[in-house]
């Protein structure tokens, strides 16, 4: 089931429309309509695939933005629900990519950790913070290069089995291919990336993106 069409196979309370702010749903019909696909993603080893729910332009944008910078938690679930319905199969463990820790205490929450608790109720798995980002600068606004270096080490206990990581927005991928690296080198099977929104400038997975070993992480 796509993303966008997986929508409408989810349930919602009646609160205000995260676009438009209109009473009825998270995400009332009329700008569910407006969701753009997401575009299809080029191979991203050590990823096996990705899924996002729509592309990261117009209301798929705002969607992303209003959870991301405007305390818009209540379509967290709705969000997770649908997320889990892209994933369509079956998963062990659903992690996240973590944001910075500056970012977390000005928003006060982790936007990518909320999607993930979300999707792993909905599948009835577990979830749990699995790697630690490396000390560097945000990513939001950087450069395509700057984006490629995203790097980030295991953290707690090794996962085993399939492993879903969620984030709000795949762009170049490398953030989801610098955790699935990670998940790799501790154990994990198979990796799936799912965000809920892509932009066309995924590049592919051949870029020079590495897993910390965790004996040499601080």
């Amino acid at each position: 089931m796509s993303g966008v069409g997986a929508y409408r196979a989810v349930m919602f309370l009646p609160v205000h429309c995260v676009v438009c702010r209109t009473l009825g749903s998270t995400l009332c019909e009329l700008c569910a309509a407006q969701l753009v696909p997401a575009p299809e993603a080029p191979p991203l080893p050590p990823l096996d695939r990705t899924v996002a729910l729509f592309a990261y332009e117009g209301v798929g944008r705002t969607v992303v933005s209003r959870l991301k910078f405007d305390g818009h938690r209540d379509a967290v679930r709705p969000m997770g629900a649908m997320l889990a319905a892209a994933i369509d199969a079956p998963v062990d463990l659903v992690t996240w990519v973590p944001t910075s820790p500056a970012r977390r205490r000005r928003r006060g929450y982790d936007q990518a950790e909320l999607l993930a608790r979300a999707t792993a109720r909905s599948l009835g798995v577990p979830v749990r913070r699995t790697v630690r980002r490396q000390s560097g600068p945000a990513q939001t606004g950087q450069a395509r290069a700057a984006r490629l270096q995203a790097s980030f080490s295991p953290f707690g206990r090794p996962p085993h089995g399939v492993v879903a990581v969620v984030d709000d927005v795949r762009t170049t991928g490398a953030s989801l291919v610098g955790v699935a690296r990670a998940l790799r080198f501790c154990g994990a099977r198979s990796v799936v990336g799912a965000t809920l929104a892509a932009t066309a400038g995924t590049t592919s997975g051949s870029a020079s993106y590495s897993a910390i070993d965790p004996l040499q992480s601080g």
